[in-house]
């Protein structure tokens, strides 16, 4: 390859979008753990009245949550085992994202540290030339 083509501000634009659409999929998975937890919550136990929840003694302090706590049925348990098996694979596709775009921002600086130095090299190059000496070459202008 002789020559790198990349536009910084178009990446800066790519990765910009990629970020708006990464933020919607945090939205759309919060809330469908969100609607998960509340159908859990809805579907109720398989457990009649009374016995549908587990009552502890003891003192509990001023404006801490009930030590009591409802009890989960079957479909609770299933939606977490649910989301418990796919946890791994959210996670990886959250990390794997975030990669991409940092990956690609990296990239994107080093490509314009690289053009920066490249024209550095090539203007200290220029200003170590000396025209005197060309001056006395053939074809040169006395």
């Amino acid at each position: 390859m002789t020559a790198w083509d990349i536009k910084p501000q178009g990446v800066q634009g790519q990765l910009k979008q990629v970020g708006a659409h990464a933020g919607d999929l945090e939205k759309a998975l919060n809330t469908m753990v969100a609607a998960m937890s509340e159908a859990a919550q809805a579907a109720g136990t398989a457990v009649p009245g009374s016995q549908a929840s587990t009552p502890l003694q003891g003192p509990v302090p001023v404006g801490a949550a009930p030590l009591s706590r409802p009890m989960s049925g079957p479909v609770a348990a299933a939606l977490g085992q649910y989301l418990e098996g796919r946890q791994d694979l959210l996670k990886s596709m959250s990390d794997r994202i975030e990669a991409a775009v940092l990956g690609a921002a990296e990239a994107t600086g080093a490509y314009v540290t690289g053009d920066l130095d490249a024209a550095k090299h090539a203007q200290d190059a220029a200003k170590a030339v000396r025209l005197d000496l060309l001056k006395d070459e053939a074809g040169g202008h006395k």
